[in-house]
């Protein structure tokens, strides 16, 4: 019988075993691919992909195919998942898989029409399931939370990590259409759903993102099951609603806090800035496990905490004693130097970082502002003219640039290089217009404020602070103009009142401005001081004591 067998497999032609070969090869390929991917060695991955060729690409395994995607995701590798796309292209239409992988590669690389035109021409031809997830997530990702919205509309029957994703999209919208999305979820979604843990914290999370923090309270004292992450979303819930002291008093409740509630009770008292927020503070740093502190957002959430505080020696003898330091402190200890106008010593720390990024120039440029000297205007320049030119790419390290040259006075630089700069911002103009103030040259922040096609309660803001400044009759009619053609949620930012109380008193228009005043729910500090300001620049001291 063996005998037998053995004639019949010699009788075989040769590129059976020939294609036998090359299968068992592809799949160790495959298997080798998946492995360095596992090991997050993506270059490797793609080093494998180059040795076997990319013409000889079609050769490969659909699972190989797969993690060579992987890979280019994780790497940011545009250009060659589409040249992998455009040699397998026929796979995309009969492998749900592939298709998925390319969705996904195309999501991480922040191209979403791509993606969003291979779901369109798989949707009907493939399960969508996994499809759909991977493009409502990418539209998350990239900021477009409504078109995720519209996608999850056109789902079926979805499942719990959709209900999570939608949620997700609610929470980046923040708005009162998203919290009415999430409400009407939250009554409509099987019960079954909320033994899934992330679904729960992911509805707490929308609640509190989009401000209804009663019903976010409500659903959280009812949960049969508290886990740590729904205790997590509460706290940053609370904080993102400036109820700091609600996060410390919920982290007291938490049986067994890891290290992210511990960041959160830190941001907590960063934002009180109190006495008692301090205390807390230095409790925690030394009762602290020391290993929550190889987790290098912790020592930076402490480092800021301490800083917001008002306790630098504190914060400076933690900061040089410690063996690691990350980017990420050298910014909370800079940051911090600028919050206790210490700018001199933010200067000096940022010549001691190896490789400074973005961020660090950034608030290097804020200290140069603050300082407002020769002696800082000088850096400024120089920093202009040795950063490299990708960094002008981030619309905050140019406006901040902007404002560190007006604020130390040289506003023909600052001029030069706003009208040479391509993708002018919101900021940028208001950094001008704000500069333009500072720098008593109101008619001109006017004129540029002019040119903005959609301006927002910032540069209002602003306007309002110039027309105080000219005090004409011209000027007070563009305030009563703006103030009208104005949306009324903005003068719920006080800063916007305060300055239209300021400018409508400042040119000489009392009753408007009483009037207004008397209007406002909520009144705050600077309102009332603009209002008695303005009454005694008119020397109408009567009414003061009336």
């Amino acid at each position: 019988m063996t005998i037998r067998l053995l004639n019949r497999c010699s009788s075989l032609p040769s590129f059976f075993f020939k294609r036998l070969t090359n299968t068992q090869s592809s799949i160790n390929l495959a298997n080798e691919m998946k492995s360095l991917n596992d090991k997050k060695q993506f270059k490797k991955t793609l080093a494998i992909l180059d040795q076997h060729g990319t013409t000889n690409i079609t050769t490969l395994s659909n699972f190989a195919i797969i993690q060579a995607l992987k890979a280019c995701a994780h790497m940011r590798d545009l250009q060659r998942g589409k040249t992998i796309q455009n040699l397998i292209a026929f796979r995309t239409k009969n492998d749900m898989y592939v298709s998925s992988a390319l969705i996904h590669m195309y999501v991480e690389c922040a191209d979403i029409t791509s993606a969003r035109s291979l779901l369109d021409s798989a949707i009907n031809k493939t399960p969508s399931m996994i499809i759909n997830h991977m493009a409502s997530k990418g539209y998350i990702k990239n900021k477009q939370a409504n078109k995720a919205i519209d996608l999850f509309n056109e789902i079926q029957n979805p499942n719990d990590i959709h209900i999570i994703i939608l949620l997700n999209a609610c929470a980046q919208l923040k708005t009162k259409e998203a919290l009415d999305i999430v409400k009407k979820l939250s009554n409509r979604i099987p019960k079954s759903f909320f033994s899934n843990p992330r679904i729960l914290t992911s509805l707490l999370d929308a609640l509190m993102k989009c401000g209804d923090v009663a019903h976010a309270e409500s659903l959280f004292s009812n949960a049969k099951e508290k886990d740590l992450p729904s205790y997590g979303a509460m706290m940053k819930g609370y904080a993102g609603n400036n109820l700091p002291k609600q996060a410390i008093e919920l982290f007291n409740k938490i049986p067994d806090p890891n290290d992210v509630h511990m960041i959160m009770l830190l941001n907590a008292c960063a934002q009180l800035k109190t006495k008692q927020a301090l205390d807390i503070v230095k409790n925690i740093s030394k009762r602290i496990p020391k290993s929550f502190f190889s987790n290098p957002h912790i020592l930076t959430s402490l480092l800021d905490a301490l800083m917001k505080c008002g306790d630098v020696a504190h914060a400076e003898s933690l900061f040089s004693s410690a063996k690691e330091k990350v980017l990420s402190s050298y910014g909370a200890m800079m940051k911090g130097y600028l919050d206790n106008n210490l700018s001199q010593k933010a200067i000096d720390l940022f010549y001691k970082i190896e490789n400074p990024d973005d961020i660090h120039m950034i608030i290097l440029l804020n200290a140069c502002a603050q300082l407002k000297t020769k002696e800082a205007l000088d850096l400024v320049k120089k920093i202009s003219n040795r950063i490299p030119k990708s960094f002008f790419l981030n619309p905050r390290l140019l406006t901040s640039l902007l404002d560190a040259l007006m604020k130390c006075g040289d506003v023909a630089h600052a001029e030069s290089l706003f009208s040479s700069s391509a993708g002018k911002v919101l900021p940028m103009y208001g950094a001008m217009m704000k500069g333009y103030v500072d720098n008593n040259l109101s008619q001109k922040a006017i004129d540029l404020f002019n040119e903005i096609e959609n301006s927002d309660d910032v540069n209002i803001s602003i306007l309002f602070n110039a027309c105080a400044q000219l005090k004409t009759k011209e000027a007070l009619d563009l305030v009563k103009k703006i103030s009208k053609q104005s949306p009324k949620s903005y003068f719920s930012n006080p800063h916007v009142l305060t300055s239209l109380l300021d400018a409508l008193m400042k040119c000489g228009d009392v009753a408007h401005a009483e009037l207004l005043f008397s209007s406002s729910v909520e009144k705050v500090l600077s309102s009332y001081g603009a209002m008695m300001k303005g009454i005694n620049h008119l020397n109408i001291d009567d009414k003061v004591e009336s």
